[in-house]
């Protein structure tokens, strides 16, 4: 199956870049709902599942509006009103999501489900969509805090590399080209851009002007659309540098370095936060008593090299981009 999107010079005009935190939500906890795990991401996985589980994220709203396969709801996605929106202002827009598109969508999810199998989540955001899209953000919040907070450091880098390599690309070899190497399913030819292979179609019939293209972490191997008019179409493709994403970004001589700055054992838990872990277990990979570590991470998050985030009982600590450049090889 293929389908094309065609451009005018207006058209390619408006096409820009975004990095979206829902994109990353919605194809994360996709990914985590598939049965077929994708290597790249187990280790993430590994880590977030328990939690979510713990939580009873996996049988929320998230999970009545993102199945595991096939058509998701689209007003997750509002179009980014810039490139670098923030997580809170994607959910005001989630919120504001008119009543036709909310029934709209789920008329579309209901079609891929079993006949009169209507949950009540599904009934209450038909009958009462306002009071339903604030039950559905608060969710979305709190997995955002679980599965994504704690690594979006690493993540926010990944994908604003690829956009500002792909801005230089545009300014030095023009649109088209960067448009031709998005990803091997998508292939630019006399002013349309071709999806192949695609099981949903991307035309500029139900779209509006312009392009979108959302960089992602958690799409890879394929591409994900969205074509709501009047907003422009929305391609989500994998970022540049996706397999060196959980690669660990310690260098010991960096680290050694840091040490005569900081002292031996901050410098060893910023190390070890190469994945993000609790007091408990930070004590108890690095030999100190919980206090100590507590009185060490307060410091390094007041220095901005740590952030914490709520895990149920207990608290996530996760190193900052900060401190992934001080570690890192120079």
């Amino acid at each position: 199956m293929e389908s094309a999107l065609t451009f005018s010079t207006a058209d390619l005009a408006q096409t820009r870049f975004a990095v979206s935190p829902m994109w990353e939500v919605v194809t994360s906890f996709r990914l985590l709902r598939d049965p077929a795990e994708q290597p790249l991401h187990r280790n993430w996985a590994a880590q977030v599942r328990p939690r979510l589980a713990k939580a009873g994220l996996g049988r929320g709203w998230l999970a009545e509006l993102v199945p595991a396969r096939g058509y998701l709801a689209d007003f997750l996605n509002p179009t980014p009103a810039s490139p670098f929106p923030t997580l809170a202002a994607e959910l005001d827009a989630i919120r504001r999501t008119p009543v036709g598109r909310v029934r709209t969508d789920l008329t579309m999810l209901g079609k891929e489900r079993a006949p009169g199998s209507i949950s009540p989540r599904t009934r209450l955001l038909h009958e009462a969509p306002e009071a339903a899209l604030e039950k559905v953000t608060e969710e979305i919040e709190a997995y955002w805090e679980l599965a994504l907070a704690p690594y979006w450091a690493r993540i926010r880098t990944l994908l604003e590399a690829d956009v500002f390599h792909r801005a230089r690309q545009v300014a030095e070899h023009g649109s088209a080209q960067v448009l031709n190497e998005l990803h091997e399913s998508v292939r630019w030819d006399d002013g349309s851009l071709h999806l192949i292979r695609r099981h949903c179609s991307l035309t500029r019939s139900d779209a509006g002007s312009g392009l979108l293209l959302i960089p992602t972490a958690f799409t890879w191997p394929r591409v994900m659309t969205r074509s709501v008019a009047p907003d422009p179409p929305q391609l989500a493709y994998p970022a540049r540098g996706i397999g060196t994403l959980w690669e660990s970004r310690t260098n010991t001589t960096a680290a050694d370095a840091v040490a005569a700055v900081l002292g031996r054992s901050r410098t060893q838990l910023l190390a070890d936060l190469d994945t993000p872990a609790s007091t408990t277990q930070l004590a108890a990979q690095c030999g100190l008593s919980a206090a100590a570590v507590s009185q060490h991470l307060t410091a390094l998050r007041n220095a901005g090299l740590v952030t914490a985030h709520r895990s149920g009982r207990s608290v996530l600590y996760a190193r900052t981009s900060v401190a992934d450049s001080l570690l890192a090889p120079a």
